[in-house]
């Protein structure tokens, strides 16, 4: 696990360097009993190992000389199983008869071995819980490619993520960078895995992996911290496909000279929803279905298959919206489409099934 604290992104200049903090990598987990409930555990077997033992001696009571009054009752063999299976040993009651002494050998001395192995089971369970985590997270990262990072996972994030995975992306190939440790174990509840750091620092996205990332999800809660947030990623990985929600639509623009391929204005768009619902619910409801992958009518992009080329965009099985076409979209019924080429991607919508998914972009869009 990797230990360091970031400042916020508004106070990195002004506090550059004074206050170590930590990130580090959060795995999914199996549900597995708390710290506590284990150690009672632990505590009650010691316990029914030295009741058990204790009853053993007092049983025998007649082999045992107590060099005290020569007698040992209740009390004595309580004190005599606690000195035996802590291996204190002091000598003042000693087994004096050949049963005593097997008991001993065959008894006592395999419950003293148990009594330990309680004792120490808790230190090697650690120890072996931190070794199979450490294998675990190399192994995550060895094979960790093409995935997707979300930095923030807030309504934005959660709700980007559920869309893309709804089309087909397994939880495996997903990562969540947020700053609170709290956000970071609801996404691994969700199965993802998480980076409890500040995303606009290089080593937090690094942790993440940005640099093998086939797309990234900016979603912070504020403007300026998905400009920086931008900047890095982009930095570190050339080819990504970064998508970008901010508040304000004056910030696009900087956001698109920051590396983002689409910046996606979260107050602006619920606003014109909300103004299409009071001209029509209905057009509403049909909007609000269409970016809500899973359900009803889905909207997604695909490649133009074989038997497609040469065809009109109305020509297709699908309900064709707009056409790519290298860098360019295209509206269905622009004059300039003609027929539709191999090399182009169409905008659809369908009716969602369990196997309608979106084919992966893999195109390289300008970042300008």
């Amino acid at each position: 696990m990797f230990h360091v604290k970031l400042p916020g992104h508004d106070a990195i200049a002004r506090h550059a360097g004074e206050h170590l903090v930590t990130h580090r990598v959060e795995l999914p987990r199996k549900v597995v009993d708390r710290p506590i409930l284990q150690v009672a555990k632990r505590l009650v077997m010691a316990l029914v190992v030295l009741v058990a033992t204790a009853f053993v001696v007092y049983a025998d009571r007649d082999g045992y000389h107590d060099n005290a009054d020569g007698t040992v009752d209740l009390l004595d063999a309580f004190y005599y199983a606690t000195v035996t299976l802590s291996t204190t040993g002091y000598g003042d009651i000693t087994p004096v008869s050949d049963a005593a002494r097997l008991t001993n050998i065959f008894v006592i001395t395999p419950l003293r071995v148990l009594f330990l192995i309680i004792l120490v089971g808790t230190t090697l369970e650690v120890l072996t819980e931190r070794t199979r985590e450490e294998w675990r997270l190399n192994r995550w990262r060895s094979a960790l490619r093409d995935h997707t990072v979300v930095v923030g996972f807030g309504t934005k994030g959660r709700s980007a993520i559920q869309t893309v995975c709804a089309t087909g992306l397994k939880k495996e190939q997903v990562v969540v960078v947020d700053p609170s440790s709290k956000v970071i174990d609801a996404a691994n509840a969700d199965g993802y895995a998480g980076v409890i750091g500040d995303a606009t620092r290089s080593e937090v996205l690094k942790r993440a992996e940005v640099h093998k990332a086939r797309q990234i999800i900016v979603a912070p809660q504020r403007d300026d911290t998905a400009v920086l947030v931008t900047l890095t990623a982009r930095q570190l990985n050339r080819g990504a496909k970064i998508v970008v929600a901010v508040r304000e639509e004056e910030n696009v623009p900087l956001l698109k000279q920051s590396g983002a391929d689409a910046v996606i204005t979260s107050s602006g768009a619920a606003g014109r929803l909300l103004g299409l619902s009071v001209l029509s619910p209905a057009a509403g409801m049909v909007m609000e279905d269409l970016i809500q992958q899973g359900s009803g009518l889905d909207l997604v992009e695909r490649p133009v298959v074989r038997r497609e080329v040469g065809k009109a965009p109305r020509e297709t099985d699908d309900l064709v919206v707009s056409v790519l076409r290298g860098h360019r979209v295209l509206g269905y019924d622009d004059p300039s489409v003609g027929t539709l080429q191999l090399t182009d991607r169409l905008i659809t919508i369908v009716r969602a099934t369990p196997r309608a998914q979106v084919t992966p972009d893999t195109r390289t869009l300008p970042h300008g």
